[in-house]
Order: structure tokens, then sequence, then C-alpha cells
């Protein structure tokens, strides 16, 4: 870990070097491209620094209550050196933590694709809620929402929602999201007052661009069709609506929430291009939980994460066995908890594995 922390250090002040340099600053590419790295690098070296300042105290400190003979001073040197050596292990468990590679995913936007399981109308009613949660977690975080396509059921539920979450490490946050969510209750549609169980799965996609994705359009047949559902005059008057199918994969993506053809199609190219690269990154993080188990979670569409249970009031998330004993908070959006909870689960594992 210590040679890597001293290469970085090395790394750091080239990159400062080469900045100053005139033949940099006029070439902007390279110099934003510097930047990004001296950014991701400074966090690791600040905190090395750090350690070797807390790890020259110990000595000193060391030093002062071996050779002095003044007492007054050695209680003060005893006094740094128990701080010092307090610090020091946390210093050390925020080091390996910083150098756990980076998903470089992290710091995208996401499209958010959730869709009505088994449960029929409840599951459409929850997916709602659901995008409700989301919606609501976003406002908190300061990102912004775009709404991409939904399908809805005619009493207040969705099919299919999928929107796009636009911010500072969107992804990071969010991509532990993915999976089969549960919820167990009374629906408002049963006379009997019985608890059922309804599933609703939610997608998580970091936003591919353009370089992310060779995306050949001789690939895709585009269909448009007019609009149908309220979206005021131009509904059902103008061929707005597009459908996109790309033909080897059979993936079809549909948009018609603009009036303007074209940019409904940029949508469904958007959402296409999107879904075609988290299909490679589920593949990959697939071969990488059969190498190594050190993932929360964050690939199998088909794995039970969550499950809502309203009688009890309480949300389960069954990656990291935890439950919170309050369900309308974190409808309402408040669910930093269950995130935090599953980063530090997933730093941990990755930890355990870099130490195998």
């Amino acid at each position: 870990m210590f040679d890597k922390l001293e290469n970085l250090t090395m790394r750091y002040q080239e990159i400062v070097n080469e900045l100053n340099s005139p033949d940099v600053t006029n070439d902007h590419n390279r110099f934003l491209s510097l930047m990004k790295e001296q950014n991701e690098i400074g966090v690791i070296v600040e905190k090395y620094n750090e350690y070797r300042e807390v790890k020259n105290a110990i000595e000193e400190s060391l030093e002062i209550i071996n050779e002095t003979t003044d007492e007054e001073f050695r209680e003060l040197a005893k006094e740094e050196l128990s701080e010092a050596k307090e610090r020091l292990p946390k210093i050390e468990e925020e080091l390996k933590i910083l150098l756990i590679p980076k998903d470089p995913n992290d710091e995208k936007n996401v499209i958010v694709e959730i869709r009505a399981g088994a449960g029929g109308d409840e599951a459409a009613l929850f997916a709602a809620e659901l995008y409700r949660m989301y919606t609501r977690y976003a406002e908190r975080q300061h990102w912004k929402i775009e709404m991409m396509s939904f399908t809805e059921n005619g009493i207040g539920g969705f099919k299919e929602v999928i929107f796009m979450l636009v911010g500072k490490g969107v992804y990071s946050r969010m991509k532990y999201e993915s999976g089969v969510h549960r919820v167990q209750r009374v629906p408002v549609t049963e006379s009997g007052g019985r608890i059922h169980t309804s599933t609703v799965t939610v997608a998580i996609m970091p936003e591919a661009e353009e370089v992310d994705v060779d995306l050949d359009l001789n690939d895709c047949r585009i269909d448009v069709f007019r609009s149908s559902g309220n979206g005021g005059q131009s509904v059902n008057t103008t061929d707005s609506a597009v459908r996109v199918t790309h033909i080897p994969t059979g993936i079809v993506v549909s948009c018609q929430d603009e009036k303007s053809q074209l940019k409904n199609k940029d949508k469904a190219l958007k959402i296409l291009r999107t879904k075609l690269y988290d299909m490679e990154l589920e593949k990959a993080q697939s071969e990488e939980a059969k190498a190594r188990r050190s993932q929360v979670g964050t690939g199998d569409r088909s794995e039970k994460v969550r499950t809502y249970n309203f009688p009890q009031g309480r949300v389960t998330d069954h990656r990291i066995k935890v439950t919170l004993h309050r369900l309308d908070e974190v409808l309402d959006g408040d669910i930093d908890e269950l995130v935090d909870s599953l980063i530090t689960a997933d730093q941990a594992a990755k930890l355990s594995h870099m130490n195998e």
C-alpha cells in the first residue's frame, strides 16, 4: 500500500509540474485531463501527507519522552503521543478506502427504469410511489430530473416509467437501487383486507455517451406514430411519437412525451444507447462477481433487494440485513441511511478482497 502511495505522491508532483508548462496550458484537452487526474489523486495525497504528519508526531513525542527530563514537557509529549496513536488507525482505514479502485461510472448521470412486476394494478401503483421516492431523493440532492418515457395504468400507477437524474456523482449513490423491490400491504382494490405481495423492478443505468457505445443506426428500425394519452392539443394530431427497435438485440424504446418528433427520437436513442451500455456493464459485473464475491447488488436485476412492509411500517434491505422502522420517511425520499449503509458494506467487501 505504501509503495503505491509513494508512487501517487510522485505522480501528483509530476502533474503539478506539467500544469505549469506552457505546452500544456496551450493544449486544452491535455490541461483538462491533467486537472481531472490531479483532483482524483490529490485527495489521496492529502490524506497520505496527514498520515506522515501523524507518524512524525509519534516519533517526535517518543523522542521527547525518552530523552527529556522535564516532567511537564514529558506529560505534554505523552498527551500528543496518545492523540496521534488514536488518529493513526483511522487515517490508515481512510487511506485504504481511498485506494479502492474507483468505478469509472460513479460520476455519470443515470437513467432510471421502473417497471411494475407481479401484482397487476397494485404493482403499478407502487411503481409510481418508487418514482416519487427517487424524485424526492433527487430534489434533496439537488439533482435535475428529466422525464424520458412512461406508460400509465389508468388509476395513477405506472406500468413503466423511465427518467434521467443529472448531477454530481449520481451513479455512485443510485447504483445500489437496481433489483426487485417488494411491497407488502393491503391494496386499495382489496375488499377483504388481505395483505398482498407485489413487486417492482428498478434498473439504474449510467448514462452512455456516444463514445461509450458504437451505435450503428443501420441496425435500428425507427417508426413514428401518433402519441396517446393526456398530452394536450398535439396528441393524436401529429406523428411525433418515436419507436426505435435495435434489431441485433431486440430492444425496443418508445418516446412520446415531447411534441417534437426530433426530440423524441433523441431521447429514444439516448435510452437505447444507455441500455446497450448497461448490458455490457451488467455482463462484466456478473463475471466479476463470479470471480470474487465483493459486490453489493449492483448488477443482478432479478435479485430481491428490498421489502417495504406497510402493516409493520418497516423497510428491510436484504443485502445488508438493515431494517428501518420509518417507512413513510423512506418513501418521501429519505433514503440516505440505506444508501450510506450499502456504500459502507460495498467498501468493506472490496477491502476484504484487497487483503486476500
